[in-house]
């Protein structure tokens, strides 16, 4: 199974813990990714001010994967998003992709479309390799660990053209987090944003937004969040790192990124998933789990 890995803007500046953690674990299961340095932003945070940047800054990462005869795996769910966004756009409007076309053949570059597809990392575990062959990895369960599932907006939304998970009754992350022996509470404010559209505009709504998504999880038992977007962990790690240390409160349930999750459940060690990278400590995540598998 082979990938052209996109990591978007952010991993590799502000959450590289995820890049790292994700390379561990995909390389257990034995799923080559490639990089590609010619790989540019996806366009979202143009989707609202330019639409033809937007549109022609996804097409052109799109035909670049499309050269290469690979399929686009990505981390974030905001560059998933914006991917599939703009693939079925094109799709729909052929004159709109012989405009966009145009700007791309002056780099020699063309997008034909339907030739390769955008996927989330999770849905690769979850659908590509399946959960039994994620259980069979499993060397270090999780036990009597509670995980609030964070999904974030972008992988369900619109889910016609995503096509990721029931947007109202969503199961996929559950799944996947209770493969490693942890158990995914239910929690009201669950499928809600996390609100990091909003920093940089609104500084005190965006983190008022992410304060009640944890306190919403630490009422319903989590003990820690589950993220598996860049964004999203920003939020859950470093704003919440904020909000404590200028309210002087406790720090509500730490992010984890499910690949951390996933990779310390099958064994790897804590080191090469950069734990130590998140702002939050989680190293308190091996307190959760048997010396021996049962």
């Amino acid at each position: 199974m082979k990938f052209a890995l996109f990591l978007g803007c952010n991993i590799p500046v502000r959450v590289q813990q995820y890049d790292i953690a994700a390379r561990a674990v995909l390389d257990r299961f034995n799923v080559e990714v490639v990089d590609f340095d010619d790989f540019k932003c996806c366009g979202y945070p143009m989707r609202n001010t330019s639409f033809k940047a937007f549109l022609l800054s996804a097409a052109r990462n799109l035909a670049i994967a499309e050269q290469q005869e690979l399929d686009i795996m990505t981390l974030c769910k905001c560059c998933f998003g914006s991917l599939k966004k703009a693939a079925h756009l094109l799709e729909e409007d052929p004159s709109l992709k012989d405009d966009i076309n145009a700007d791309l053949g002056k780099e020699g570059m063309a997008y034909r479309g339907g030739e390769i597809s955008v996927t989330h990392l999770l849905s690769v575990l979850h659908k590509d390799l399946g959960l039994p062959a994620i259980e069979g990895k499993i060397t270090r369960p999780f036990k009597s660990l509670n995980i609030a599932t964070h999904y974030g907006c972008h992988a369900l939304r619109p889910s016609d053209i995503t096509q990721f998970d029931n947007p109202i009754e969503p199961v996929v992350f559950d799944e996947l987090v209770e493969a490693t022996g942890a158990d995914s509470v239910d929690w009201p404010l669950k499928l809600e944003c996390c609100g990091a559209p909003l920093l940089g505009s609104n500084d005190g709504l965006s983190a008022d937004l992410t304060d009640r998504k944890l306190t919403d999880a630490k009422q319903a038992g989590g003990s820690y969040i589950c993220s598996a977007c860049p964004w999203c962990q920003l939020q859950f790690d470093q704003v919440q790192q904020d909000i404590c240390e200028r309210k002087g409160a406790e720090y509500g349930p730490p992010s984890v990124l499910y690949p951390q999750l996933l990779g310390l459940a099958m064994g790897i060690d804590k080191n090469d998933l950069a734990l130590d990278m998140n702002r939050i400590d989680i190293n308190g995540l091996t307190g959760y789990q048997p010396q021996e598998q049962s």
